[in-house]
């Protein structure tokens, strides 16, 4: 296996790193029918949120460094729309779901000494963040659709 194989394999393993932990970490999240079983799902889904961190970095490197080895630049439209979906779905992730996550943590750490309910403000933030879960995966699915069909 060449250059090219090792860095495409990388690249193909980095974006499984993003993808998976992405789909399996709201499932867990909303899974969770007491306080106790949230503090051990967000604890979870803490630790998981590392995976999707250091894939997008590897994403990002081999993909520039087989753009370079190829000479392909920016020269194919379905590769710049599949890095402005990323780009998109990295603010939907970074800007507005794991802000909101901040928050219903605080809540959960807070509630955690008044029970096993879960508080009824949990449920109105999460409803509020599933939509936007839902377009991030949708995206994730557009960009690996394009990146494999390479339709235009």
């Amino acid at each position: 296996m060449g250059l090219f194989g090792l860095l495409l394999v990388l690249h193909i393993l980095a974006s499984i790193a993003i993808i998976g932990p992405a789909f399996v970490m709201p499932i867990i999240r909303r899974c969770a029918r007491t306080v106790g079983q949230l503090h051990f799902a967000f604890g979870i889904t803490t630790k998981l949120a590392i995976m999707p961190k250091i894939g997008g970095a590897v994403l990002i490197l081999t993909g520039v460094w087989l753009m370079i080895i190829t000479k392909m630049g920016l020269s194919q439209m379905w590769l710049n729309v599949s890095i402005l979906l990323s780009l998109l779905m990295v603010v939907m992730i970074d800007g507005w779901i794991e802000p909101r996550m901040k928050k219903i943590k605080k809540i959960i750490s807070e509630s955690q000494d008044q029970g096993n309910e879960i508080p009824a403000e949990f449920g109105l933030l999460i409803k509020k963040i599933a939509p936007i879960e839902t377009a991030a995966q949708l995206l994730m699915i557009a960009i690996l659709v394009l990146m494999v069909v390479k339709p235009f």
